[in-house]
């Protein structure tokens, strides 16, 4: 299983957001759409052994299960719509028992740190990090959970309990990366067996 926890600092915690204006009046949500079609999208299919976590204001997370998605189309409105649909049944969602917003889709009530602590149960987390060890240097993990912010960095608050929870600090590569571009080349590292087979 491959994890994805991405932070978004600003995205709305309630359906009032419009589909027409993702990165004003919702909060740069297009940043955090790009993300899960980065992590769930391949030509011709979708990525089944996939899951992300959407942490929304530090109140809710959005899971996205792979193995169950349905109606995830490559385009950022459609996400958005699958995100709205979620925090429409967001008061059913009590304590950290889920409510489905859509098959695939839940919502939790769940800041960072409980995601954080729940999806590290069986997985090794990965923090993405300029100053951390080239990623080419690091054995690929069986069960990746990579830790991403969304257009802001991470508060030092997160990255306390990120330092704290991380069995790995990489670098993907010489240049910072947007958070979707770096879910693609994860993806690719973890294809190729650490870039070595193709």
């Amino acid at each position: 299983m491959r994890q994805f926890v991405i932070i978004g600092h600003d995205a709305p915690t309630t359906p009032d957001f419009s589909l027409d204006d993702l990165a004003g009046g919702a909060g740069r949500l297009d940043v955090l759409c790009r993300c899960v079609n980065s992590a769930f999208f391949l030509s011709h299919a979708i990525r089944e052994d996939v899951r992300v976590h959407l942490v929304l204001g530090d109140e809710f997370t959005v899971r996205f299960e792979g193995s169950e998605l349905r109606r995830l189309n490559p385009d950022e409105r459609s996400t958005a719509a699958l995100i709205r649909g979620a925090l429409e049944v967001r008061e059913e969602a009590i304590g950290h028992m889920p409510a489905e917003g859509s098959p695939g889709v839940s919502i939790r009530r769940m800041d960072f740190e409980a995601t954080l602590d729940a999806a590290a149960a069986d997985a090794t987390v990965v923090e993405l990090h300029e100053e951390g060890d080239a990623v080419v240097d690091v054995e690929p993990p069986e069960n990746p959970l990579f830790v991403l912010s969304d257009h802001h960095d991470f508060t030092d608050d997160e990255a306390s309990v990120l330092a704290d929870a991380a069995d790995e600090r990489v670098r993907l590569g010489p240049e910072v990366l947007h958070a979707d571009h770096s879910i693609t080349v994860a993806h690719n590292y973890l294809d190729t067996d650490g870039f070595t087979t193709y």
